[in-house]
């Protein structure tokens, strides 16, 4: 049983979703991530990684998917609170470049 929950949320705009990652992102825990991520229809999404401590590589593949899942359907993606392991696994795989990040939500709830 994955050790992961994901809380939905109304931002404090209109137009803006929440989702707050609890626990580690792997392959086990992939599948609900990617289903979460596609249930929000807002045209903007904000990833709440602040308690999420850790990725494998198959979570890389889901934070990617979410990434080109809301790119095609011209939803903007954001992550916040994203901690340093994390940070590193998505340098050193070369896809940190595709995100944009933040240090909290209202950062990224002011964001263009």
């Amino acid at each position: 049983m994955p050790e992961i929950q994901i809380a939905k949320h109304a931002g404090s705009k209109p137009g803006i979703e929440i989702l707050s990652v609890k626990g580690p992102l792997n392959h086990a825990s992939s599948p609900i991530f990617q289903d979460a991520v596609a249930a929000v229809a807002s045209p903007r999404l904000i990833v709440d990684l602040t308690e999420m401590p850790s990725v494998d590589s198959m979570a890389v593949g889901a934070l990617v998917r979410a990434f080109v899942s809301c790119n095609k359907s011209g939803r903007k993606l954001a992550f916040v609170g994203m901690n340093h392991r994390v940070k590193n696994v998505l340098e050193i795989t070369g896809v940190a470049p595709l995100f944009e990040t933040f240090a909290t939500i209202p950062e990224a709830e002011g964001a263009p």
